[in-house]
């Protein structure tokens, strides 16, 4: 579902986002026979390619289905848990967007308003200027500001085992974030490409606060987590610790898939921010999407505003919305939703349009391919 580099070449928190082109949504299917055999499968086989652990849950008509392989503690082989609590990275972006927009629909701002409005002098320097960029342009990835994640210093003081692991409880804030991606020129201009940037995230939750006078995770949590009672779901700050229930967190810590495996479940998601600091569970994140797509969250116009695409360089089956994705997958079936990655951490959640048919999954390991194929078995079966 995603486009995809390795952590380190990427240097993205979020390493992949979930994409495809607007179309209409197909009706909601499970593996043949109406189970999930072909999902457990694709599960087990991740493991048996060198994930360490799998956690996925799906909700569609009959119900909640959950299933688990693999370990969640490579030390003591304990294993992962359906109710495991996981970072879940750029997951966090359709939860800004959603904001950004019920703030749209409340009046109190713009999608069409420059960022210089909002956070006047933040973007500029080096050709960068946030009087030419807007609100929109941040949430569908068209600003063109560089990716902080991409910075050669960014990645190896914290995407490299030597850099990583002095580094990993450091506390960054949003404007220093911002500060690395002003040092680069923007990579075209705005509204001309779409290139993913988690710069803009970082962005967009600063202009929550502007707007609001509360963090991005206040407003994230009042307007979203409790009214859905996603008791699972939280913005840890600079909490460096997950929840329990959860498993172990593993990253190779460099830009190959093999070497040493490190234990990175404990960090400082600060370095993430609104780009994708956010923990959760499958079971939230099923209920999330299905709520959003079914206008539980946003007004129909606000919706559709969300579910207005763009093409992906690259992708032809791809596009991307504001904050959510849009994918038709290899049966034909559309879905909306997002990856992302977070050091040990690899998840998805996506739902057929109507909302009727979720799915959620994570990886507790960065270095393997991203869960698409347990996407793939949950909608298309074997």
């Amino acid at each position: 579902m995603s486009v995809r580099t390795t952590l380190v070449a990427a240097g993205a928190l979020a390493l992949t986002a979930a994409l495809a082109g607007p179309a209409l949504a197909a009706p909601a299917q499970t593996a043949p026979g109406g189970g999930h055999a072909a999902t457990r499968a694709a599960a087990q086989a991740a493991v048996a390619a060198g994930v360490p652990g799998v956690t996925a849950t799906a909700r569609d008509r009959r119900g909640s289905w959950s299933t688990t392989a693999g370990v969640g503690d490579l030390r003591t082989g304990a294993p992962r848990s359906a109710a495991d609590h996981y970072r879940v990275g750029s997951i966090t972006k359709t939860f800004v967007a959603t904001v950004l927009l019920q703030l749209e629909a409340e009046g109190r701002l713009s999608l069409d308003d420059t960022v210089d409005r909002w956070l006047p002098g933040v973007v500029t320097g080096n050709g960068n200027d946030g009087r030419r960029i807007t609100v929109r342009q941040l949430l569908n990835h068209t600003s063109g500001i560089f990716n902080y994640t991409s910075d050669d210093g960014f990645g190896r003081t914290y995407f490299l085992a030597d850099g990583f692991l002095r580094h990993r409880y450091d506390t960054l804030t949003p404007a220093a974030l911002v500060a690395i991606a002003m040092k680069h020129e923007p990579a075209f201009a705005p509204g001309t490409d779409w290139a993913y940037s988690n710069t803009n995230y970082v962005l967009a939750g600063m202009v929550i606060k502007a707007v609001t006078g509360h963090s991005y995770a206040r407003e994230i949590t009042d307007r979203v987590i409790e009214p859905l009672h996603l008791t699972g779901t939280s913005l840890p700050g600079t909490r460096t610790t997950v929840p329990r229930p959860s498993g172990r967190a593993y990253s190779k810590l460099a830009e190959t898939a093999t070497g040493p495996t490190y234990d990175v479940t404990t960090l400082n998601p600060s370095m993430a921010s609104s780009a994708g600091e956010m923990i959760s569970t499958s079971a939230d994140l099923t209920r999330f999407y299905q709520a959003l797509l079914r206008g539980r969250l946003l007004p129909a116009h606000q919706l559709k505003e969300m579910k207005t695409t763009i093409p992906v360089p690259g992708n032809p089956d791809s596009a991307y919305g504001l904050g959510l994705a849009d994918r038709t997958l290899s049966c034909g079936v559309h879905v909306w939703g997002h990856d992302g990655g977070i050091h040990g951490s690899s998840s998805l959640a996506a739902t057929t349009a109507d909302g009727r048919h979720a799915l959620a999954v994570n990886y507790n390991g960065d270095w393997t391919e991203d869960p698409q194929a347990v996407l793939e078995a949950e909608f298309c079966g074997g």
